[in-house]
């Protein structure tokens, strides 16, 4: 089975409160990404047995995965590669939601996603190689 399969299987595993968060994060990120007409080809993948979004052609920003945030319940966090600016630029941004060290952010079952915010996360970590190479030469 190849890895975009085991990505859709992956959902099932999960209980239905966390599957239906996990699933709105993933329509967010490739809704995000169709849109953005700077963001390459993005691949659905399985990264550390979560699932992973990735840009390929061109590869213009950092991996970006989903799950479960580790705690008790049905929060979900959405993780970036930990050696970039992403967190702290999301800090400064949205001081309001949850953050995980420098590489996630979490979202409590209790409380709606904030679309708004995560879409504009999710173009930033998509953006974030393309964005870089602009802020060097500029």
């Amino acid at each position: 089975m190849n890895k975009e399969a085991q990505a859709d299987e992956i959902y099932d595993q999960y209980a239905p409160p966390v599957r239906d968060r996990l699933l709105r994060l993933r329509r967010l990120i490739l809704d995000t990404a169709r849109r953005n007409s700077e963001v390459g080809d993005v691949q659905e993948t399985l990264k550390w047995g979560q699932p992973s979004f990735l840009t390929v052609r061109p590869k213009t920003g950092t991996t970006i995965r989903i799950d479960m945030n580790g705690s008790e319940g049905s929060d979900v966090a959405l993780f970036v590669n930990c050696q970039t600016t992403l967190v702290s630029d999301w800090r400064t941004l949205y001081p309001h939601l949850s953050y995980g060290g420098n590489r996630s952010v979490h979202f409590h079952a209790d409380e709606p996603l904030p679309e708004a915010e995560i879409c504009q996360m999710v173009s930033m970590a998509l953006r974030y190689h393309l964005d870089k190479a602009k802020r060097k030469t500029a």
